[in-house]
């Protein structure tokens, strides 16, 4: 996987938040998704250690968890059956 994803992952999140919730420091949006501190920053580095439910779990606070849902969708044709 491209570092360049991973950055821009964790880039998202961190927009995200903080447009989401402008007033939120990282303690107390970490205690929104349920994860510490020191996990949140690995999350915003983009740091796939962190597990993929914690990411969706980010995601449905912050009101994202329908392009989870979407993300191995294939577009349709209009050949498709």
């Amino acid at each position: 996987m491209s570092n360049y994803f991973l950055v821009e992952l964790g880039d998202q999140l961190r927009r995200a938040r903080k447009k989401r919730f402008p007033y939120d420091d990282m303690p107390a949006f970490a205690l929104r998704v349920g994860v510490s501190r020191a996990t949140l920053q690995r999350m915003e580095k983009g740091d796939l250690s962190v597990s993929f439910g914690r990411y969706y779990r980010a995601a449905e606070v912050l009101g994202l968890e329908q392009p989870f849902l979407q993300l191995f969708q294939l577009p349709v044709s209009l050949f498709d059956d």
